[in-house]
């Protein structure tokens, strides 16, 4: 463009108060300025259980600065997952922030074929191979068990989450490790598996004390499910943490609202969704050579329950 040229088009900008239309720029550039933020859960779920916000919190803060859009999609059941891949297919969204995936969902390979960034929380499996940002289930439930067993306790049961989902099966292989460390005999009576809600939690606690009435300390793979526990104990007539101690995971405002005040493993849920969110932009931007599984920290926050 000549030097007259470009000045007569400033001056029409000027003139005009033009400002350059993101839609059409994208469209140039084949992207679309839009990213999901995808959770193959039901509705139910997701507006139960805090996790999920603090992650769109987390996701919406890392976007502040930028020009993306973020379309959060909910695909919890057959109908809604083939939807949503007719609608990832046409190359809608430049980028994918999968949370909560289970083992068997075909999503990711699909993500994969399309060739589309992705970043996963949660991973399937160990050898996941998209990008990753997790908290360390493994140190976070071990920790938490070492801490029941400090405090005296010696019939200590879990209630887990779906075992279909690796975060759960990692905080599981925590507690039988602080288990398995304190010369302890592991007893799978002591182990009830459940599904993250609160009504799983409560039919979990139920079965524990059914089959070991001597129980004095559980630890629950989330804070919601722990409230189901709590609701169950204490129709039970049994104290906590006097009779059983507990501990959940998350610390949750669910955990310091609890009677007593939940003890709970911390996970740096926001930070999660900034990271996944960080990892993602610089994977539309340019494909890394290597793909970030990044573990981020967890802390126990110690209260009146244990």
């Amino acid at each position: 463009m000549s030097d007259t040229t470009r000045a007569t088009v400033e001056a029409a900008v000027n003139e005009l108060g033009y400002v350059p239309n993101r839609a059409a720029r994208a469209l140039a550039g084949n992207r679309t300025d839009a990213i999901a933020l995808v959770v193959p859960e039901p509705e139910t779920r997701f507006f139960a259980e805090p996790y999920f916000s603090d992650i769109v919190r987390g996701v919406g803060a890392a976007l502040a600065d930028t020009e993306m859009q973020l379309l959060l999609t909910l695909a919890g059941n057959d109908r809604e997952r083939r939807r949503l891949a007719q609608y990832l297919t046409a190359h809608r969204v430049d980028g994918v922030l999968l949370v909560s995936v289970h083992a068997d969902d075909p999503l990711p390979d699909l993500l994969e074929q399309l060739g589309m960034p992705c970043v996963i929380s949660g991973r399937r499996h160990a050898a996941e191979p998209l990008a990753s940002v997790d908290s360390d289930n493994f140190e976070g439930a071990r920790s938490a068990v070492v801490h029941l067993i400090s405090r005296g306790r010696r019939s200590i049961a879990t209630i887990t989450g779906r075992l279909d989902v690796y975060g759960a099966q990692r905080r599981l292989d925590g507690y039988r490790e602080a288990v398995a460390a304190a010369g302890m005999a592991p007893d799978e009576r002591l182990i009830a598996p459940a599904d993250f809600t609160e009504e799983g939690g409560a039919r979990a606690m139920r079965e524990l004390l059914a089959r070991c009435p001597d129980v004095d300390a559980v630890f629950i793979a989330s804070d919601v499910m722990a409230a189901g526990a709590r609701q169950v104990l204490r129709e039970a007539g049994r104290r906590v943490p006097d009779d059983i101690a507990m501990i959940g995971f998350d610390d949750s405002a669910v955990a310091r609202h609890m009677d007593p005040p939940l003890t709970s493993v911390r996970q740096p849920t926001e930070e999660m969704g900034r990271t996944m969110t960080r990892v993602l932009l610089q994977e539309i931007a340019g494909p890394p050579e290597d793909r970030p599984r990044i573990v981020l920290p967890t802390e126990l926050v110690v209260r009146d329950s244990s």
